[in-house]
């Protein structure tokens, strides 16, 4: 069934095995891509969807997450928040290229400047043979770094740099785990499970934003999608004493 959620990460996660089949605007065959945009209804991503789960005529969970909006900084909006939660790489390059499709637009909007008599910006120089010299002698100078400080007291300092080291990227990580757990966006989302082919009638059924242009919608499917599942709230749930 379709309900409006709150994606957050959960504690305790586990790795987690499915297939993932992806349903938006640069889809071939499937959406309509302008210079303003991409333009995909709800309808039509969920009956690809559907047709696609219908086809697998097997058993087990099912996980629709699903951005539609009526505008495009909507979309984007949507988009932006959702892989802040949860980067999956479909929603991370449908992002990317809704903003450049809405780039191209403004810039076709201007004139172009005439062309100066200028030089080509700076840029580092890397070649494979220029980038295999720069290498060899960074491992040459490490090499002669580490001949040098082969004394008590230079293992010492390098066992507590090290650790030093450790200590702060350790920090890093919980500090960041944390802020990520703090992250939220909104979703509708959609799980099944059982028969495949009663998933997909499931899916097309109460549609919702159904007057939507821009949608991206990623369909999850595995023996079991329990750990997905429960990073989706209900939008008052999180606020709830």
């Amino acid at each position: 069934m379709w309900r409006e959620s709150i994606i957050q990460m959960a504690d305790n996660m586990a790795p987690l095995s499915c297939a993932i089949i992806p349903a938006h605007p640069w889809v071939y065959g499937l959406g309509q891509s302008a210079d303003s945009g991409g333009y995909l209804s709800p309808a039509n991503a969920l009956g690809y969807l559907a047709k696609k789960l219908a086809s697998s005529g097997v058993i087990g969970d099912v996980t629709v997450l699903m951005i539609a909006e009526n505008t495009h900084d909507a979309f984007i909006q949507g988009l932006n928040n959702l892989s802040t939660v949860f980067p999956a790489p479909v929603f991370t390059q449908v992002s990317r290229m809704a903003k450049a499709a809405a780039e191209l637009s403004t810039v076709k909007m201007q004139l172009p400047a005439k062309a100066a008599n200028v030089l080509p910006a700076t840029a580092p120089l890397s070649v494979s043979t220029n980038r295999a010299a720069v290498n060899a002698q960074r491992v040459a100078d490490a090499q002669l770094a580490a001949a040098v400080s082969t004394g008590t007291a230079g293992l010492q300092k390098q066992l507590t740099e090290f650790i030093q080291a450790r200590a702060g990227l350790l920090s890093a990580i919980s500090q960041g785990l944390n802020e990520l757990k703090g992250a939220s966006a909104k979703v509708w989302a959609f799980t099944h499970s059982g028969d495949h082919i009663t998933g997909a009638i499931e899916l097309l059924k109460n549609i919702p934003q159904t007057t939507a242009v821009h949608t991206a919608a990623m369909m999850f499917i595995g023996d079991s999608l329990a750990d997905l599942e429960k990073m989706l709230h209900e939008p008052d749930s999180l606020t709830r004493p």
